[in-house]
C-alpha cells in the first residue's frame, strides 16, 4: 500500500499538481494518463523517491518492497544478464553477494560462520534459492532465450535491454511495482505476457502508458492528470474515456432533464461494468463499477483534436494492384516479390518486425523509391495522401507560420479559414504563428495530419503516425481513420488502433508477407494456433 498526501509539485513557476491525496492498495493496477507535460513520469519519480515534492509526504507500508522500471539502458552493461535482474531485489542481492564473498576467504572464522548463518536464514525467507529459476521465467517469458541468460548486458540489443531491465522490476514479487511505459518496445508475445503477468499479479502496480489496449487489460483504475489535480477513477481506460465524455455531453446539454441524464449515465455504467475484462481482477472491478453513481462521473477538461478526413470523390473499384516487387537497399534485399491487390473498403495494417520493408513499400508506393522491379498500378479514380515516418523535411528551414506552412496544402487560402483549421486541431491564438521548425514532435503530427485532411484523397497511407502524439490526439485519429470511408494502408504498433481500425491485416515476415482478411484480435490468435 502506498499513500499520497497533499503533495505538491512545481517546476519553476508552473503548478503541475498540488494538495494531492490518494491511496493505492494491493490487488489494483493503477494507470496514470494525462496530456503530455502534464506530470505523469514527474509523478512516478515522486512516488519512488527519484524526486522530491514541494509539499506533502509519500508513505508506504511498514517492511514493503518498492521496485522501479530502470530507464537508463546501458547502466548494467557490465553485469551479466541473470544478475541484472536479481539486482532488482536489492536486498536479496546485497545477501547473495556477501555470502559469496565470506566463504570465499581463505581464513573463514567462527565469526564468519555465524554470520553466513544468519545471512543463509534471511536468504531462504527471501526466496533466495528459488531466485534464478523465477528470473529465468520472468526472462523467457519476455522472450530473453535462455543462450543469452549469462551473457552481459553490454552484448544484448536495445529491445533485450528493454526486456532484461523489465525483468528486473518484476522479481521477487514487489509489493509496489512502478512502470512509466513498459511496452515501449517490447514485441507482441512480450506485450501479451506482460498483461497476463500484471493481471495476475496480487499487489500494487502503478502505470504510465499511451499504449491503449494495455490500459484496458491490466488497469483497475485510471490517475487522470488534468489541469493541475489528481483524480482516481474506476476502471479502465476505455470505461474512463466514455464515461468523462459522456459526461461532458450532458452538461452541457444544459435543457435536458436531470432525470434523463442520470438515466443515461447509468445505462452507460450498468452495460461496461457488464463488460469488463476478463482478468483475474474483473470480479473485484466488476463490483466496484456497480457502486457508481452519477456524481463519480466528472467531464474531463481535457482537449481532443478534430480529425476528419472526407474524400472529394469516391473511388472505383480499381484502385492499388502491386505485382512482384522487389527492391534492395544496401545490399539487402527489402521487397522480395511482394504481391497484393487493394480492394475497395480494405483498411490494410502492415505488421511484423521488418520495418525497414514497410516503410520501403510506402515510399515505393507514393513514388519516392523506385522498386528495381515489378509493377505497381493505381487506379485512375485514386487520390492518395501520406504520412511519412520521418517527416522532418516539411519543416526543416522554414521560417514562415504555421498558418502560412498550412496554405498551399488548402483550397480555401483564407487566413480566417486556416485558423479555424488549426484552432480544431488545437493550435489556438498566437500559436499558429509559431515558425515549423520549432514545434514539438506531437505538433508536427498534427500538422501533417492537417495537410493529409485539407487534401480530399480516397487512400491514405500512414507510417506510425501514432508516433509522439498523446493519448487524446492518438483517440481523436482513432476516431478519424475508423470512420473514413476511403481505403487506408497504415504502419502502426498500437494493439487497439490497429484492432478498431484495420479489417484486413498484412505481416512482413523473413519468408515473404502473409496476407489476411480479419481483425488483428482474430490474426494473432490464428498465428499462434499454427506456431
Amino acid at each position: 500500500m502506498i499513500h499520497v498526501s497533499n503533495v505538491s509539485y512545481r517546476i519553476g513557476g508552473r503548478k503541475l499538481f498540488e494538495d494531492v491525496n490518494l491511496k493505492f492498495t494491493p490487488g489494483n493496477c493503477y494507470g496514470v494518463i494525462g496530456a503530455n507535460g502534464a506530470g505523469k513520469s514527474t509523478f512516478l519519480k515522486i512516488l519512488s523517491g527519484e524526486i522530491e515534492a514541494n509539499t506533502g509526504e509519500i508513505s508506504i507500508g511498514s517492511g514493503e518492497r518498492l521496485a522501479v522500471l530502470k530507464q537508463d539502458h546501458f547502466q548494467y552493461d557490465e553485469y551479466p544478464v541473470m544478475e541484472t535482474v536479481i539486482i532488482g531485489h536489492e536486498r536479496l542481492y546485497h545477501i547473495m553477494k556477501e555470502k559469496d564473498g565470506l566463504y570465499a576467504k581463505a581464513d573463514f572464522s567462527e565469526e564468519d560462520g555465524m554470520r553466513a548463518a544468519e545471512l543463509e536464514g534471511e536468504f531462504a525467507e527471501l526466496n533466495g534459492w528459488e531466485a534464478e529459476s523465477e528470473a529465468a521465467i520472468l526472462l523467457s517469458g519476455l522472450g530473453i532465450t535462455e543462450e543469452l541468460h549469462q551473457k552481459k548486458m553490454a552484448d544484448l540489443s536495445g529491445p533485450e535491454k528493454v526486456k532484461v531491465l523489465l525483468a528486473q522490476a518484476l522479481f521477487g514479487k514487489p509489493d509496489i511495482l512502478l512502470l512509466d511505459e513498459p511496452t515501449n518496445h517490447l514485441d507482441i508475445a512480450a506485450i501479451r505476457w506482460l498483461e497476463e503477468f500484471l493481471a495476475q499479479f496480487e499487489n500494487t502496480v502503478i502505470v504510465v502508458s499511451h499504449d491503449r489496449h494495455f490500459l484496458n487489460q491490466v488497469c483497475t483504475h485510471m490517475v487522470d492528470i488534468d489541469f493541475g489535480e489528481i483524480r482516481l477513477y474506476v476502471g479502465n481506460y476505455d470505461f474512463w474515456y466514455e464515461s468523462s465524455q459522456l459526461a461532458l455531453t450532458l452538461a452541457r446539454e444544459k435543457n435536458k432533464k436531470l432525470e434523463e441524464k442520470r438515466k443515461e449515465l447509468e445505462t452507460f455504467i450498468a452495460r461496461f461494468s457488464a463488460n469488463a475484462s476478463k482478468s483475474k481482477q474483473a470480479t473485484s472491478r466488476k463490483k466496484q463499477l456497480e457502486k457508481i453513481t452519477l456524481e463519480d462521473i466528472k467531464p474531463s477538461t481535457r482537449r481532443y483534436p478534430f480529425i476528419h478526413f472526407e474524400p472529394e470523390r469516391e473511388a472505383g473499384n480499381d484502385i492499388l494492384r502491386v505485382d512482384r516487387i522487389v527492391k534492395e537497399i544496401e545490399g539487402e534485399k527489402v521487397l522480395n516479390q511482394v504481391s497484393f491487390t487493394l480492394n475497395k473498403g480494405d483498411k490494410v495494417a502492415f505488421v511484423g518486425d521488418l520495418e525497414l520493408a514497410k516503410t520501403t513499400l510506402f515510399q515505393v508506393l507514393m513514388d519516392e523509391l523506385e522498386a528495381d522491379s515489378g509493377e505497381v498500378h493505381w487506379g485512375i479514380t485514386i487520390k492518395k495522401a501520406y504520412f511519412p515516418k520521418d517527416h522532418a523535411d516539411y519543416f526543416l528551414g522554414n521560417e514562415s507560420n504555421l498558418v502560412d506552412w498550412l496554405r498551399p496544402y488548402s483550397s480555401d487560402q483564407t487566413e480566417s479559414y486556416l485558423r479555424g483549421f488549426l484552432g480544431r486541431m488545437l493550435f489556438s491564438g498566437d500559436e499558429v504563428l509559431k515558425k515549423p521548425s520549432v514545434l514539438s514532435g506531437g505538433e508536427k503530427v498534427r500538422s501533417m495530419l492537417s495537410k493529409m485532411m485539407l487534401s480530399g484523397a480516397n487512400v491514405l497511407i500512414l507510417d506510425e503516425p501514432t508516433n509522439h502524439l498523446d493519448l487524446e490526439s492518438i483517440t481523436a485519429l482513432n476516431k478519424g481513420l475508423s470512420n473514413f470511408s476511403g481505403s487506408i494502408l497504415f504502419a502502426s504498433h498500437d494493439h487497439q488502433f490497429i484492432q478498431t481500425i484495420a479489417n484486413r491485416i498484412i505481416e512482413f515476415t523473413p519468408d515473404g508477407i502473409i496476407d489476411k482478411q480479419m481483425s488483428y484480435d482474430e490474426y494473432l490468435d490464428w498465428r499462434l494456433s499454427i506456431s
